[in-house]
């Protein structure tokens, strides 16, 4: 790596910054974050950045408003330092929940956030697995968009016997998505019919696609509170699965998620790093897998201008 890149942790997930830092045989840049006394962010550079291509890694978890607040001034601040690119790594952008205007006199707050993201200084988005695709559109400067699928495909062929396994998504909406797990598995899908009756509790129906007697694969984007896997468990079983495994990329893990992935009777629960997990929420159910890799080689590509798009190609490949 030259001494023209610099990568920049905010508050949300300093575990995997490093880890990127390491992949890349890097060191993580310096800056220093603090309040004042009236509970004001400040933020100072610790490092000459002019004229570099620079990197800050900050996802959007909680709290939420302070690590998008705190992305917003350290972007700032490195455009004022004279930053030559300024690329924005969130590996989970949270408001990708907002895409759209489903309710009376309420703000599409996706893409408000692509709007302050690059007032704020930033160049570039580099993002993993967003909640909508459509979400990718809100951005008026470049968005890479990387998928942990890879990583799910190659963990569930080691890990678990395909032979009678199925894909399921848990309503319409994540089909496309588990859609693409399926093809790259090579499975078939099922669908469970899904009706949101408030932020954390749904009504399901009917399984589309044939269940009975196979081992399960939910793949989602994220798990939340575990209320749309609590359910999609019930009506699995009802429907006569004979195991049922997850994948989620976002492991966000908040409210009484822990405790009811641990009491239910899911086999296995894996997400990645994205979300930083303190140790109280590593149960033994749950599997925690690095993007580290992928995040850095990204980097990297963008930084030397190689091709971000061969790099789906390659990791399809060792899939």
């Amino acid at each position: 790596m030259t001494i023209d890149l610099k990568i920049f942790s905010g508050s949300g997930n300093p575990e995997l910054a490093t880890s990127i830092c390491e992949t890349l045989g890097i060191g993580l840049s310096r800056l220093e974050v603090s309040r004042f006394s009236n509970d004001n962010l400040f933020v100072q550079i610790q490092e000459n950045v002019r004229e570099k291509d620079v990197f800050v890694v900050q996802p959007f978890t909680a709290p939420v408003g302070d690590n998008v607040l705190e992305l917003f001034i350290i972007l700032d601040a490195l455009r004022s330092a004279s930053a030559r690119r300024i690329t924005a790594v969130i590996p989970y952008f949270s408001y990708a929940r907002s895409d759209k205007k489903d309710a009376p006199r309420i703000s599409i707050a996706g893409r408000l956030m692509a709007d302050l993201i690059k007032t704020a200084g930033a160049n570039r988005v580099l993002t993993m697995d967003l909640h909508s695709d459509a979400v990718h559109g809100f951005f008026s400067i470049p968005v890479d968009h990387l998928t942990a699928i890879p990583y799910f495909v190659n963990h569930f062929r080691e890990h678990l016997d395909l032979t009678n396994a199925v894909v399921v998504a848990t309503d319409a909406g994540g089909a496309k998505r588990a859609g693409r797990f399926a093809m790259r598995i090579h499975l078939p899908m099922a669908i469970i019919d899904k009706r949101r009756i408030a932020d954390t509790e749904v009504v399901q129906g009917l399984v589309v696609g044939e269940v009975k007697g196979r081992d399960a694969i939910i793949f989602e984007d994220e798990i939340s509170t575990g209320g749309t896997l609590a359910a999609s468990v019930k009506t699995l079983h009802a429907a006569g699965v004979n195991s049922i495994h997850v994948g989620a990329t976002h492991g966000v893990f908040c409210g009484p998620a822990v405790e009811r992935l641990v009491e239910s009777p899911i086999d296995s629960v894996v997400v990645t790093d994205t979300v930083y997990m303190p140790q109280e929420k590593k149960k033994e159910k749950i599997r925690i897998l690095s993007v580290a890799p992928m995040f850095a080689e990204t980097i990297r590509r963008i930084h030397t201008g190689e091709s971000v798009g061969a790099l789906f190609d390659e990791f399809e490949q060792q899939s």
